[in-house]
């Protein structure tokens, strides 16, 4: 295993030394975008076979995060993903959401975590938790979740990118660039943008 894949244990190992054996690591993607579901995953890994290269989702490419995606799948002790929507984003707002999304996902676990490492959130969940800051470069659970929830919300909004293909969803996954938001001004929002984030691009009544 290479140093830096080393790393990304010294939570876990903590964590095991104190007795705990099946540890999840929760993120999201999606929570910035101005169209789109908020996804977030929740992850127990083999720690005794682990993944060699996951790290956090942003610092890798497309290819090998999909990679990476499907050894996940493949090994882990259990791992679930959950989908908000953005009307439910509109709703209850991007934080909630998240929060909604994060617990499902923990929740819906088999077996239950022992722990949970959380990148940055802090939840209400019965289950001990250490939120951790930049959490997706620093523990490999937190980060095997990170791939999953993203390489899941690119799937979804490559399927969006045809179903609206004036917004180009294909190559900014619903973020606010540039190219986005004059289309967003041109064509106006579709079903799938987020309302709410769109108050300063169409006025405050949007």
């Amino acid at each position: 295993m290479k140093k830096n894949d080393a790393d990304m244990f010294v939570y876990e190992k903590e964590l095991t030394a104190k007795g705990c054996r099946f540890i999840a690591g929760v993120d999201e993607a999606g929570r910035g975008p101005l169209a789109g579901p908020v996804f977030a995953a929740a992850c127990i890994c083999d720690l005794a076979n682990p993944v060699c290269g996951v790290n956090d989702s942003k610092a890798l490419t497309p290819k090998k995060r999909g990679e990476l995606y499907e050894k996940i799948v493949a090994t882990a002790v259990s791992y679930k993903v959950i989908s908000v929507s953005n009307e439910k984003i509109d709703e209850i707002n991007i934080l909630e959401a998240t929060k909604f999304a994060m617990t499902e996902a923990i929740e819906s676990l088999f077996p239950l975590p022992d722990h949970v490492l959380i990148d940055a959130v802090r939840l209400k969940i019965p289950f001990p938790f250490t939120a951790l800051i930049h959490g997706d470069a620093l523990s490999h659970s937190i980060a095997a979740a990170s791939i999953l929830a993203k390489v899941e919300r690119d799937r979804i909004m490559l399927e969006y990118a045809e179903k609206y293909p004036e917004y180009g969803f294909e190559s900014h996954k619903g973020y606010g660039s540039a190219h986005h938001i004059e289309m967003i001004k041109k064509y106006g929002p579709c079903p799938i943008h987020r309302r709410s984030f769109l108050k300063k691009i169409l006025g405050e009544d949007a």
